[in-house]
């Protein structure tokens, strides 16, 4: 069965982007850019995928991206409506109205809707991109986290996950640590 992984990345104190949405904070290094590239590669979206030399890679882990409202809508305001054609992706929105066949948007139920990603017979994992509200609606649904964290402190901005009191246990599982000071860490559900 194909599994629900919120791959993400993080300040210390557990701030996926700056209030504002600011992210040019996170101190990236040319070997944690290279990682991702060779690990992760459809992670990168469009725009910079020929930047990070990753066009026409093959997918890796992921063939489906699922994305809350707030974290699509960066690349709809520079008039981006497909941030990743390499996967099938989906919007989390209640508002947004997006004329793209390439991107669907789920209104309803998504936890529904990642229970039935998860009953497809083939495939990669799904990629749950953020941002913290989406992440706290699907918590219980998440069965990995790959938790990019970066040595800084964000005082204040996006969370993690956003979402009521609900303490779910994950066990580490292996970690990767990078030569700027900033770790991957892989999480399974407990």
């Amino acid at each position: 069965m194909r599994k629900l992984v919120y791959y993400v990345g993080a300040s210390l104190d557990g701030y996926i982007a700056g209030p504002s949405e600011e992210i040019d904070f996170y101190p990236l290094s040319a070997e944690m850019s290279a990682w991702i590239g060779a690990t992760y590669p459809e992670t990168i979206p469009v725009q910079a995928r020929a930047h990070f030399g990753v066009e026409g890679v093959p997918n890796a882990a992921f063939d489906t991206i699922l994305m809350g409202r707030g974290t699509y809508e960066p690349g709809l305001r520079i008039g981006l409506t497909s941030p990743y054609p390499h996967l099938r992706q989906y919007v989390v929105s209640t508002t947004l109205e997006i004329d793209d066949p390439s991107v669907r948007v789920e209104s309803d139920d998504p936890p529904a809707l990642v229970r039935r990603l998860k009953a497809e017979d083939t495939g990669k994992d799904i990629w749950l991109c953020g941002g913290g509200k989406l992440a706290g609606a699907l918590l219980p649904e998440i069965d990995e986290i790959v938790l990019k964290t970066y040595p800084v402190i964000a005082g204040t901005g996006i969370p993690m996950t956003a979402g009521p009191f609900d303490p779910t246990l994950f066990t580490p599982t292996r970690r990767h640590t990078f030569e700027n000071g900033a770790q991957t860490t892989w999480l399974t559900r407990a």
